[in-house]
C-alpha cells in the first residue's frame, strides 16, 4: 500500500510517517520503480503501536526503546516496566508540577480586582513584584 493508505490503515498522519522515516523510527518495505514508498501489513500495526505510545505521551526516545523491546522476543517484561515506571513517575511530577501552577494562578486571579484599574497583581508576580 501507498502512504495515504498506510495513513489510512493506520491513523497516523503522511507527514508524521514520514517523519518517522527521516528519524529511523520506521523504514517503508520498499518503494516502486517511480520511487514511491511501499507499507505492508507489519508496517501499518508498527506505526498503530507507535500511535498508541504517543497517546498514553511517550516520547520519541521511550517510543522507540518500547518499539524495539516489542520486536525483542527475548525481551523481559521488566525492561517494558521499568520505561512504563519512568514514564508513571515522570507524568505524576508534571501533574504536581501543573497542579502547582493551578493553585498560583487561581490565587493571583482571586487576589486581582478584575476592575478598571491599572493595578494587577498577576502582572506584579510575572515582573518578579511582590504580590498580596
Amino acid at each position: 500500500m501507498n502512504i495515504g493508505e498506510a495513513s489510512s490503515a493506520s491513523g497516523v498522519s503522511a507527514k508524521m510517517i514520514r517523519y518517522y522515516e527521516q528519524i529511523g523510527l520506521i523504514a517503508p518495505k520498499g518503494r516502486t520503480e517511480s520511487n514511491y514508498r511501499l507499507y505492508g501489513p507489519e508496517e501499518v500495526h508498527v506505526l498503530r503501536f507507535i500511535k498508541r505510545a504517543r497517546s498514553l505521551g511517550f516520547s520519541l526516545e521511550e517510543t522507540e526503546t518500547l518499539l524495539k523491546l516489542w520486536q525483542d522476543k527475548s525481551r523481559t517484561s521488566a525492561a517494558v516496566k521499568e520505561v512504563a515506571t519512568t514514564h508513571i513517575n515522570d507524568l505524576e511530577r508534571r501533574i504536581a508540577e501543573m497542579q502547582s501552577m493551578v493553585k498560583t494562578l487561581k490565587h493571583l486571579s482571586h487576589c486581582c480586582g478584575g476592575d478598571h484599574r491599572p493595578d494587577c497583581p498577576i502582572l506584579d508576580d510575572l515582573a518578579g513584584e511582590n504580590v498580596a
